[in-house]
């Protein structure tokens, strides 16, 4: 009885005394635990601290027509960060991205204009580049169990061999090609503001990513298998299939990409999209998505498009050398990958 009453009051007191420990550590450890569970909380807090500090540093930052480019001009890098989102909610990385959309973007000029395909079948064809090469990386990945970093390098530099070998190194104008190659080029006004098709295209992309990661049976597996391949192997879901069908998702969706570009630019160019693969990887990172996969927001792969395209308008109105906008964006990189290694500190 004595010893029943004796243990009851220190239990208590040391449950107190929890209580009061862990209300010392909320100002951080909160702050965490709400960046963790919502990956594209601090993506949004930087896009509006971004679009502020531009703001008063240049009065055209905010002009109608200057909103209006900054929507079109991230219409290629949005689309790129939803396949690289799909390759690093796996834990991969895909270096390949701007090439694979470089290359479907050729065959479907070169096939048009050389060869007088219609453009329809253009770009089915510059579909089945891009599913080609999201299949070759996933076989590499998937059959010889190599890092996905090693394999997309390597397949990056086979990708713009190919297409320089392809196109002769030349580029084909707009004004050759279909109409219907170009027609993602083409602006409506919503407003004040003129809105590429392109644009419009992107978002249809996102939110139908967002919907099959977040409501089907698919994406969970996507994401389980970036959290942890060898669990997700013992919970039964077949990992390499999963995996293969990530790549090749992502090589459909750069195809689009390739469409887009195609009219962003209104010419297809073997030598357009020099930047594309760090800026994709970019948006994604600062966009919530952890680099160790299994954590991340299609949406927030969005904002991180719009805070490269804002950094980098922004600094250009501002009258900074690119070489300094290319700074700008790897600082970027590095601050977000410490903030994810310190929001993965989280213990779920």
């Amino acid at each position: 009885m004595t010893q029943q009453q004796t243990a009851g009051p220190p239990s208590a007191g040391h449950a107190d005394l929890a209580e009061e420990f862990l209300d010392r550590q909320t100002p951080l450890s909160r702050i965490r635990n709400i960046l963790h569970r919502y990956p594209a909380l601090s993506p949004a807090i930087v896009l509006l601290i971004a679009v502020v500090v531009f703001g008063i540093l240049n009065e055209r930052f905010l002009r109608v027509e200057n909103l209006s480019l900054i929507t079109q001009q991230v219409a290629v890098v949005g689309t790129l960060a939803i396949a690289q989102t799909l390759i690093i909610l796996t834990a991969g990385i895909d270096l390949s991205v701007g090439a694979v959309m470089i290359l479907s973007s050729m065959v479907i000029a070169q096939l048009a204009v050389s060869n007088g395909i219609p453009g329809p079948l253009a770009l089915i064809a510059g579909l089945a580049v891009g599913l080609a090469a999201g299949a070759l990386n996933g076989f590499l990945v998937t059959r010889f169990r190599l890092p996905p970093f090693i394999v997309t390098l390597g397949t990056l530099n086979i990708f713009v061999a190919l297409t320089l070998l392809y196109s002769g190194g030349s580029t084909v104008r707009g004004s050759a090609m279909p109409p219907v190659l170009t027609w993602l080029g083409s602006t409506f006004p919503i407003g004040p503001v003129r809105i590429s098709t392109g644009v419009v295209m992107m978002i249809l992309l996102y939110v139908v990513v967002a919907f099959i990661l977040g409501k089907t049976a698919w994406g969970r597996h996507v994401y389980a298998v970036g959290d942890d391949k060898e669990a997700a192997r013992l919970a039964g879901i077949p990992v390499s299939r999963v995996l293969m069908s990530v790549y090749l998702a992502a090589g459909a969706v750069l195809a689009v990409g390739a469409w887009i570009q195609i009219g962003r630019t209104n010419a297809a160019s073997p030598n357009a999209g020099v930047d594309l693969n760090l800026d994709s990887i970019t948006a994604v990172v600062i966009g919530g998505t952890s680099l160790f996969g299994g954590r991340g927001s299609i949406w927030g792969s969005l904002l991180g498009a719009l805070i490269v395209g804002i950094f980098r308008n922004g600094l250009s109105l501002a009258g900074l050398d690119v070489l300094y906008q290319t700074l700008a964006v790897g600082v970027l990189i590095i601050v977000a990958v410490s903030i994810d290694q310190w929001i993965r500190k989280v213990k779920s």
